[in-house]
């Protein structure tokens, strides 16, 4: 049985997320309170896998993610995008009229800000370290005046009454999560990676390796800035690369290594799939 470590609590869209990825594979799931827990449990092999939020389409790149896994020097194994929907919840009897107070989880809350902004303007936002906890608290503090945002395993685990559904700002919502190990993972159907790199201060060092990528027909479908601690105007650029032929890939990055100061795989994989939902 793999021992799976998420940010948040049962009913969480990472525990979704792990379920979805390992499918009918038995797995124990280990709830931390944040994302850096998740990665001391893998740190310290109390732990097999994680699963780590990248990026939401609404709310964008998950930016201490990056550095968390460079940090520990962690590898993506893998990736799965989820579908994110987004309901409004409240105890059973209570009123929507009456909603003071609604919390989520940062990100969710972003996700649904134009929902908040038009209908609940005067609710106090309170940001909690995950959805799942967040209706949970409902339940714990009986609050009958206040709502949580989240899914609706949520509403289902904790007796929720699910005042409206779909309060995410763009209904085409999704969110990447990354696959992590302490080790690499070496296999013929990997067909895509994640790379972070530094280069010089000239004119031209970035346009060079992107330019790389593209004359040994690699595909470069993401590209991130990430600073780099106590060094102002420095940064690490993060890309997500696909091929179709190895050998390009390898390639590309033989001669990839002559035109940066550093670089480093954080790994290669088989890449998700993208299934668009039309809602």
């Amino acid at each position: 049985m793999k021992k799976i470590a998420i940010q948040g609590i049962a009913g969480s869209f990472h525990e979704d997320a792990a379920r979805n990825y390992f499918g009918e594979e038995e797995i124990e799931v280990h709830e931390c309170r944040s994302f850096q827990s998740v990665c001391e449990l893998i740190d310290t092999d109390q732990v097999d896998i994680a699963v780590m939020a990248i990026e939401n389409s609404i709310a964008g790149s998950i930016i201490q993610n990056y550095s968390l896994i460079r940090d520990y020097h962690l590898r993506i194994i893998g990736e799965i995008y989820l579908h994110i929907q987004m309901n409004l919840m409240m105890l059973p009897g209570a009123k929507p009229e009456d909603i003071q107070t609604i919390y989520s989880h940062p990100i969710a809350i972003r996700q649904c800000a134009e929902y908040i902004e038009k209908y609940y303007p005067n609710a106090k936002i309170r940001e909690n370290q995950d959805t799942a906890a967040s209706g949970k608290l409902l339940v714990e503090e009986k609050l009958t005046d206040a709502a949580a945002i989240g899914n609706l395993r949520t509403a289902e685990l904790y007796g929720l009454n699910v005042v409206d559904r779909g309060i995410e700002s763009n209904k085409k919502n999704y969110t990447r999560f990354w696959i992590l190990s302490k080790r690499a993972n070496h296999t013929v159907e990997n067909n895509k990676a994640s790379i972070c790199f530094e280069v010089g201060h000239y004119y031209g060092a970035l346009a060079s390796v992107l330019n790389i990528f593209a004359e040994n027909k690699i595909n470069l479908n993401k590209i991130q800035s990430i600073p780099i601690v106590g060094k102002p105007n420095e940064y690490t650029i993060h890309v997500d690369v696909e091929w179709g032929t190895v050998e390009n890939y390898e390639h590309a990055i033989h001669l990839i290594l002559k035109n940066v100061s550093s670089l480093s795989i954080l790994g290669e994989y088989v890449r998700g799939e993208l299934e668009i939902q039309n809602q």
